[in-house]
Protein backbone atom coordinates (compact mmCIF):
# COMPACT_ATOMS: atom_id res chain seq x y z
CA UNK A 1 0.00 0.00 0.00
CA UNK A 2 1.68 3.49 -1.23
CA UNK A 3 1.53 6.65 0.99
CA UNK A 4 -1.31 7.85 -1.51
CA UNK A 5 -3.58 4.81 -0.57
CA UNK A 6 -2.99 5.19 3.37
CA UNK A 7 -3.55 9.56 3.17
CA UNK A 8 -6.46 9.34 0.57
CA UNK A 9 -10.31 9.11 0.81
CA UNK A 10 -11.58 6.13 2.66
CA UNK A 11 -12.33 3.76 -0.48
CA UNK A 12 -15.95 2.35 -0.40
CA UNK A 13 -15.94 -1.31 -0.56
CA UNK A 14 -18.91 -3.74 -1.76
CA UNK A 15 -19.17 -6.87 0.06
CA UNK A 16 -21.99 -9.44 -1.58
CA UNK A 17 -23.00 -12.83 -1.32
CA UNK A 18 -22.60 -15.31 -4.76
CA UNK A 19 -22.99 -17.90 -5.84
CA UNK A 20 -20.80 -20.26 -7.57
CA UNK A 21 -21.28 -24.07 -9.57
CA UNK A 22 -18.46 -26.09 -9.42
CA UNK A 23 -18.74 -29.57 -11.16
CA UNK A 24 -22.21 -29.56 -10.26
CA UNK A 25 -21.59 -28.40 -6.81
CA UNK A 26 -23.63 -25.06 -5.53
CA UNK A 27 -21.09 -23.29 -3.60
CA UNK A 28 -21.62 -20.08 -1.76
CA UNK A 29 -19.17 -17.24 -0.94
CA UNK A 30 -19.15 -13.82 0.33
CA UNK A 31 -17.06 -11.51 -2.21
CA UNK A 32 -15.38 -7.92 -0.92
CA UNK A 33 -13.70 -5.68 -3.20
CA UNK A 34 -13.08 -2.24 -3.74
CA UNK A 35 -16.38 -0.85 -4.87
CA UNK A 36 -14.73 1.13 -7.97
CA UNK A 37 -14.00 -2.58 -9.24
CA UNK A 38 -10.23 -2.51 -9.49
CA UNK A 39 -10.31 -5.74 -8.16
CA UNK A 40 -11.49 -7.49 -10.41
CA UNK A 41 -8.55 -7.40 -12.42
CA UNK A 42 -6.78 -10.77 -11.81
CA UNK A 43 -3.54 -8.74 -11.71
CA UNK A 44 -4.57 -7.39 -8.38
CA UNK A 45 -4.37 -9.30 -4.55
CA UNK A 46 -6.89 -12.04 -4.00
CA UNK A 47 -7.47 -13.20 -0.43
CA UNK A 48 -9.07 -16.53 0.40
CA UNK A 49 -10.73 -17.05 3.73
CA UNK A 50 -11.31 -20.67 4.77
CA UNK A 51 -13.65 -21.43 8.26
CA UNK A 52 -13.28 -23.96 10.34
CA UNK A 53 -15.63 -27.53 10.98
CA UNK A 54 -19.06 -26.86 11.12
CA UNK A 55 -18.74 -22.85 10.30
CA UNK A 56 -19.49 -20.82 7.45
CA UNK A 57 -18.53 -17.76 5.57
CA UNK A 58 -20.68 -16.01 9.00
CA UNK A 59 -17.19 -16.19 10.98
CA UNK A 60 -15.07 -13.76 8.88
CA UNK A 61 -17.97 -11.43 9.03
CA UNK A 62 -16.17 -9.16 11.90
CA UNK A 63 -13.14 -9.59 10.13
CA UNK A 64 -14.56 -7.86 6.90
CA UNK A 65 -16.18 -5.24 8.62
CA UNK A 66 -12.59 -4.10 9.77
CA UNK A 67 -11.47 -4.65 6.62
CA UNK A 68 -13.89 -1.99 5.02
CA UNK A 69 -12.86 0.59 7.51
CA UNK A 70 -8.96 0.27 6.11
CA UNK A 71 -7.93 1.77 2.87
CA UNK A 72 -7.53 -2.02 1.33
CA UNK A 73 -7.28 -2.75 -2.53
CA UNK A 74 -7.64 -6.31 -2.38
CA UNK A 75 -10.58 -8.50 -3.09
CA UNK A 76 -11.44 -11.00 0.14
CA UNK A 77 -13.30 -13.85 -0.72
CA UNK A 78 -14.50 -16.05 1.97
CA UNK A 79 -16.59 -19.50 1.04
CA UNK A 80 -19.05 -22.27 2.48
CA UNK A 81 -16.94 -25.07 2.55
CA UNK A 82 -18.64 -27.57 1.08
CA UNK A 83 -21.08 -29.28 3.73
CA UNK A 84 -21.19 -26.09 5.76
CA UNK A 85 -23.47 -23.18 5.71
CA UNK A 86 -25.09 -22.51 2.49
CA UNK A 87 -23.23 -24.67 0.03
CA UNK A 88 -24.27 -27.87 -1.21
CA UNK A 89 -23.85 -31.44 1.10
CA UNK A 90 -23.16 -33.75 -1.55
CA UNK A 91 -21.88 -37.51 -0.71
CA UNK A 92 -18.01 -35.99 -1.02
CA UNK A 93 -14.70 -36.39 -0.40
CA UNK A 94 -14.60 -34.18 2.66
CA UNK A 95 -11.08 -34.70 3.64
CA UNK A 96 -8.20 -31.95 3.63
CA UNK A 97 -7.03 -32.24 0.05
CA UNK A 98 -10.67 -32.58 -1.09
CA UNK A 99 -11.08 -29.22 0.32
CA UNK A 100 -8.49 -27.66 -1.15
CA UNK A 101 -8.91 -28.95 -4.83
CA UNK A 102 -12.25 -27.40 -4.58
CA UNK A 103 -10.98 -23.91 -3.05
CA UNK A 104 -8.11 -24.30 -6.40
CA UNK A 105 -11.11 -24.51 -8.84
CA UNK A 106 -13.00 -21.69 -6.80
CA UNK A 107 -9.74 -19.60 -6.83
CA UNK A 108 -9.27 -20.27 -10.80
CA UNK A 109 -13.02 -19.45 -11.76
CA UNK A 110 -12.44 -15.95 -10.32
CA UNK A 111 -9.99 -15.54 -12.89
CA UNK A 112 -6.90 -15.53 -10.31
CA UNK A 113 -3.88 -17.47 -10.59
CA UNK A 114 -2.78 -17.16 -6.69
CA UNK A 115 -4.06 -16.00 -3.32
CA UNK A 116 -3.41 -15.38 0.12
CA UNK A 117 -4.49 -18.29 2.01
CA UNK A 118 -6.27 -17.73 4.95
CA UNK A 119 -7.55 -20.77 7.61
CA UNK A 120 -9.21 -21.34 10.74
CA UNK A 121 -8.95 -24.29 12.43
CA UNK A 122 -9.66 -27.04 10.38
CA UNK A 123 -9.47 -24.53 7.38
CA UNK A 124 -5.63 -23.66 8.80
CA UNK A 125 -5.12 -27.35 8.20
CA UNK A 126 -7.09 -27.12 4.35
CA UNK A 127 -4.94 -23.93 3.94
CA UNK A 128 -1.67 -26.27 4.59
CA UNK A 129 -3.11 -28.90 2.34
CA UNK A 130 -3.41 -26.01 -0.14
CA UNK A 131 -0.09 -24.62 0.28
CA UNK A 132 1.58 -28.18 -0.23
CA UNK A 133 -0.27 -29.31 -3.47
CA UNK A 134 -0.71 -26.05 -5.29
CA UNK A 135 2.49 -24.03 -4.31
CA UNK A 136 2.41 -21.89 -7.74
CA UNK A 137 -1.22 -21.03 -6.29
CA UNK A 138 0.16 -19.57 -2.79
CA UNK A 139 1.05 -16.29 -2.25
CA UNK A 140 1.35 -16.20 1.38
CA UNK A 141 0.03 -18.54 4.36
CA UNK A 142 -2.12 -17.27 7.27
CA UNK A 143 -2.81 -20.37 10.59
CA UNK A 144 -5.30 -19.30 13.23
CA UNK A 145 -5.95 -21.25 15.85
CA UNK A 146 -4.73 -23.54 13.03
CA UNK A 147 -5.42 -27.46 13.01
CA UNK A 148 -2.69 -30.42 12.13
CA UNK A 149 0.02 -28.83 13.80
CA UNK A 150 -0.36 -31.26 16.76
CA UNK A 151 -2.39 -34.19 18.21
CA UNK A 152 -4.14 -32.47 21.25
CA UNK A 153 -7.40 -31.40 20.35
CA UNK A 154 -10.88 -30.20 22.40
CA UNK A 155 -12.50 -34.01 23.84
CA UNK A 156 -15.62 -32.63 22.03
CA UNK A 157 -14.12 -33.30 18.55
CA UNK A 158 -12.92 -36.65 19.19
CA UNK A 159 -15.89 -37.59 20.96
CA UNK A 160 -17.59 -37.02 17.01
CA UNK A 161 -15.75 -39.50 15.44
CA UNK A 162 -16.59 -42.43 17.48
CA UNK A 163 -18.79 -45.28 15.98
CA UNK A 164 -21.68 -44.10 17.77
CA UNK A 165 -21.69 -40.75 16.84
CA UNK A 166 -23.92 -40.51 14.00
CA UNK A 167 -26.80 -42.15 16.47
CA UNK A 168 -25.59 -39.58 19.30
CA UNK A 169 -25.85 -36.41 17.28
CA UNK A 170 -29.04 -36.34 15.99
CA UNK A 171 -30.12 -36.16 19.37
CA UNK A 172 -27.74 -33.97 20.90
CA UNK A 173 -28.06 -31.61 18.41
CA UNK A 174 -32.24 -31.94 17.77
CA UNK A 175 -33.99 -28.71 16.87
CA UNK A 176 -35.59 -29.18 20.23
CA UNK A 177 -32.58 -29.24 22.11
CA UNK A 178 -30.85 -26.26 20.09
CA UNK A 179 -33.95 -24.04 20.65
CA UNK A 180 -33.29 -24.36 24.22
CA UNK A 181 -29.69 -24.19 24.35
CA UNK A 182 -29.98 -21.08 21.90
CA UNK A 183 -32.62 -19.83 24.54
CA UNK A 184 -30.15 -20.53 27.54
CA UNK A 185 -27.42 -19.12 25.73
CA UNK A 186 -29.75 -15.92 24.54
CA UNK A 187 -30.70 -15.43 28.40
CA UNK A 188 -26.98 -15.28 29.37
CA UNK A 189 -25.95 -12.65 26.90
CA UNK A 190 -28.68 -10.77 28.31
CA UNK A 191 -27.52 -11.39 32.22
CA UNK A 192 -23.78 -10.73 31.40
CA UNK A 193 -21.40 -9.51 28.67
CA UNK A 194 -19.10 -11.99 29.71
CA UNK A 195 -20.07 -14.48 27.06
CA UNK A 196 -16.88 -14.20 24.16
CA UNK A 197 -17.53 -14.13 20.18
CA UNK A 198 -15.69 -17.46 20.64
CA UNK A 199 -18.59 -18.79 22.60
CA UNK A 200 -21.23 -17.56 20.19
CA UNK A 201 -19.27 -18.82 17.13
CA UNK A 202 -19.09 -22.13 18.46
CA UNK A 203 -22.85 -22.17 19.65
CA UNK A 204 -23.56 -21.83 16.00
CA UNK A 205 -21.45 -24.36 15.01
CA UNK A 206 -23.42 -26.83 17.33
CA UNK A 207 -26.69 -25.53 16.05
CA UNK A 208 -25.69 -26.38 12.44
CA UNK A 209 -25.58 -29.72 13.38
CA UNK A 210 -29.55 -30.25 13.73
CA UNK A 211 -29.65 -30.25 9.71
CA UNK A 212 -29.00 -34.03 8.79
CA UNK A 213 -27.09 -32.83 5.66
CA UNK A 214 -24.73 -31.05 7.86
CA UNK A 215 -24.49 -33.15 10.82
CA UNK A 216 -23.27 -36.33 7.86
CA UNK A 217 -21.01 -33.59 6.65
CA UNK A 218 -19.19 -32.83 9.81
CA UNK A 219 -18.81 -36.76 11.00
CA UNK A 220 -17.22 -37.55 7.18
CA UNK A 221 -14.85 -34.36 7.97
CA UNK A 222 -14.26 -34.90 11.04
CA UNK A 223 -13.46 -38.32 10.79
CA UNK A 224 -11.10 -37.85 7.98
CA UNK A 225 -8.88 -35.55 10.68
CA UNK A 226 -9.54 -36.96 14.27
CA UNK A 227 -9.49 -40.28 15.80
CA UNK A 228 -10.39 -40.96 19.24
CA UNK A 229 -7.04 -39.87 20.23
CA UNK A 230 -6.69 -37.06 18.65
CA UNK A 231 -5.93 -35.25 15.31
CA UNK A 232 -4.42 -37.46 13.00
CA UNK A 233 -3.14 -34.87 10.36
CA UNK A 234 -0.09 -33.79 11.27
CA UNK A 235 1.89 -30.93 8.98
CA UNK A 236 4.88 -30.06 11.44
CA UNK A 237 7.32 -32.50 9.54
CA UNK A 238 6.32 -30.89 6.29
CA UNK A 239 6.19 -26.74 7.40
CA UNK A 240 9.55 -25.92 6.27
CA UNK A 241 8.68 -26.95 2.62
CA UNK A 242 7.16 -23.46 2.69
CA UNK A 243 10.29 -21.85 3.66
CA UNK A 244 10.19 -19.21 1.32
CA UNK A 245 6.18 -18.17 1.62
CA UNK A 246 5.16 -15.64 3.45
CA UNK A 247 4.01 -17.13 7.16
CA UNK A 248 2.30 -15.95 10.16
CA UNK A 249 0.65 -18.32 12.81
CA UNK A 250 -2.09 -15.82 15.22
CA UNK A 251 -3.62 -17.79 18.08
CA UNK A 252 -5.86 -16.62 20.91
CA UNK A 253 -4.16 -16.97 23.95
CA UNK A 254 -6.97 -18.64 25.75
CA UNK A 255 -7.96 -21.11 23.14
CA UNK A 256 -9.95 -24.28 24.75
CA UNK A 257 -10.25 -26.25 21.63
CA UNK A 258 -6.59 -26.16 20.19
CA UNK A 259 -3.23 -25.74 22.63
CA UNK A 260 -1.62 -22.07 21.80
CA UNK A 261 2.06 -24.80 21.77
CA UNK A 262 0.69 -25.72 18.62
CA UNK A 263 0.80 -22.46 17.50
CA UNK A 264 4.17 -21.79 19.44
CA UNK A 265 5.56 -24.85 17.70
CA UNK A 266 4.81 -24.26 14.35
CA UNK A 267 6.23 -20.65 14.31
CA UNK A 268 9.49 -22.40 15.88
CA UNK A 269 9.81 -24.59 13.04
CA UNK A 270 9.48 -22.26 10.17
CA UNK A 271 12.55 -19.02 10.12
CA UNK A 272 11.34 -16.29 9.25
CA UNK A 273 8.00 -16.86 9.65
CA UNK A 274 5.57 -14.41 12.55
CA UNK A 275 3.80 -14.96 15.43
CA UNK A 276 0.89 -13.10 16.27
CA UNK A 277 -0.53 -13.88 19.86
CA UNK A 278 -3.77 -12.52 21.11
CA UNK A 279 -4.32 -12.20 24.84
CA UNK A 280 -7.56 -13.27 26.60
CA UNK A 281 -8.55 -14.03 23.09
CA UNK A 282 -10.72 -17.62 22.31
CA UNK A 283 -10.36 -20.34 19.48
CA UNK A 284 -12.02 -17.29 17.16
CA UNK A 285 -9.62 -14.37 17.91
CA UNK A 286 -10.64 -13.17 15.12
CA UNK A 287 -14.28 -12.79 16.37
CA UNK A 288 -13.13 -11.82 19.55
CA UNK A 289 -11.07 -9.33 18.70
CA UNK A 290 -11.62 -8.15 15.26
CA UNK A 291 -10.13 -4.92 15.24
CA UNK A 292 -6.43 -5.90 16.49
CA UNK A 293 -7.10 -9.16 14.70
CA UNK A 294 -6.89 -6.74 11.01
CA UNK A 295 -4.60 -4.23 11.87
CA UNK A 296 -1.98 -7.27 12.44
CA UNK A 297 -3.05 -9.32 9.49
CA UNK A 298 -3.47 -6.49 7.16
CA UNK A 299 0.30 -4.97 8.22
CA UNK A 300 1.36 -8.63 7.44
CA UNK A 301 0.30 -8.30 4.43
CA UNK A 302 1.52 -4.85 3.63
CA UNK A 303 4.85 -6.14 4.71
CA UNK A 304 5.49 -9.25 2.59
CA UNK A 305 5.06 -9.32 -0.89
CA UNK A 306 3.13 -12.51 -2.38
CA UNK A 307 5.48 -15.04 -3.00
CA UNK A 308 5.88 -16.21 -6.22
CA UNK A 309 7.14 -20.07 -5.70
CA UNK A 310 8.96 -21.97 -8.41
CA UNK A 311 7.13 -25.80 -8.44
CA UNK A 312 10.82 -26.88 -9.72
CA UNK A 313 12.27 -25.46 -6.64
CA UNK A 314 9.69 -27.17 -4.27
CA UNK A 315 10.19 -30.14 -5.80
CA UNK A 316 13.49 -30.01 -5.09
CA UNK A 317 12.85 -29.91 -1.41
CA UNK A 318 10.28 -32.42 -1.70
CA UNK A 319 13.24 -34.46 -2.77
CA UNK A 320 15.32 -33.36 -0.16
CA UNK A 321 13.14 -35.05 2.45
CA UNK A 322 13.39 -38.21 0.63
CA UNK A 323 15.38 -41.02 1.34
CA UNK A 324 14.78 -43.58 -1.55
CA UNK A 325 16.03 -47.38 -1.88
Amino acid sequence: MTDDDRTGPPRQRRTRRRDATLHGDHVAFWDSAPAEGAATDPDDELVLLIHGIAGSAHTWSPLLSEVARHRDRRRWVAPDLLGHGSSSAPWADYSLGGYATGLRDLLVSLGYERATIVGHSLGGGVAQQFAFQFPQHTARLVLIDSGGLGREVSPALRAATLPAAEWVLPVIAGTGVVRAARQIASAAGRLSRRVSPSTWESGRAFASLADPTHRRAFVHTARSVIDRGGQRVRATSRLDLAADLPLLVAWGTADSMIPLEHGLRAHELVPGSELALFEGAGHFPHCDQPQAFADRLLRFLDEHPPAALDPADFADRIAGHSDLR
